[in-house]
């Protein structure tokens, strides 16, 4: 009996709307929950770290959608000059085009005859999808989506936003630093390994790096507010 065919799901497929939503959610979270750690520590009242948290969360959800856009745009750019160039030189020199392709699958460990056939019969369906491909490294699960990477930045943001200014409101204000550090080590932590689980990667290796920069980031903004505050 005959198995049935099944597509396999590799994680590569993941990787534009993973490495966006990740980024934004991590960014929101450290970013935010800095902020509003600085500003306590400057003895703010809670109305003013609610308003200092809040224009920090539209602030950087527009900045990371923006980032985004304008980052991943240009790699969209860059793919679609190339495939004109690819499409010109097709028109221009098929031959030369046909040979190219057969010493790509030459250097992979092909028979040169028989490297001039799986390229023949593959431009003979589609011969700019073959080049971009194979020559390029341009494929379908790669290829750069800016708007898809900006909203996917810019709402991960705001969820990762979200935690830090929903402590402000329910804990004591006299241990809203500790409340909120806490809560966001915990959030990155857990962001660290929902995103090393989707792409595969080392758990702990993730989690372990995402504390790290996350503590720092705080502590930082923490000794400035308090500096300032003094200060003042």
């Amino acid at each position: 009996m005959s198995r049935l065919a099944h597509p396999e799901r590799h994680l590569v497929s993941r990787i534009g709307w993973l490495r966006a939503a990740v980024l934004g959610a991590n960014d929101g979270l450290v970013s935010t929950a800095s902020l509003i750690v600085g500003v306590a520590a400057a003895e703010a009242t809670r109305g003013g770290i609610l308003i200092a948290g809040t224009a920090g969360l539209v602030a950087g959800a527009m900045s990371m959608a923006a980032g985004e856009y304008v980052s991943v745009s240009s790699q969209s750019d860059t793919e679609r000059a190339d495939l004109a160039r690819e499409t010109a030189e097709l028109a221009g020199d098929l031959d030369a085009e046909v040979a190219e392709l057969a010493g790509i699958y030459a250097a992979r460990g092909l028979d040169p005859a028989l490297s001039r056939q799986v390229a023949l019969q593959l431009m003979a369906k589609d011969a700019l999808s073959a080049h971009a491909r194979d020559e390029l490294g341009i494929s379908e699960m790669t290829t750069a989506r800016p708007i898809q990477a900006a909203l996917t930045s810019a709402l991960t943001f705001s969820l990762g936003a979200l935690l830090p200014l929903v402590m402000v409101l329910l804990v004591p204000l006299q241990g809203l630093i500790v409340w909120v550090g806490l809560t966001a080590l915990a959030g990155l932590m857990g962001l660290g390994a929902l995103g090393a689980a989707a792409g595969g990667a080392d758990i702990v290796r993730s989690v372990l790096r995402v504390a790290f920069w996350g503590v720092i980031a705080m502590a930082a903004t923490a000794g400035i507010g308090r500096l300032f505050g003094t200060v003042v």
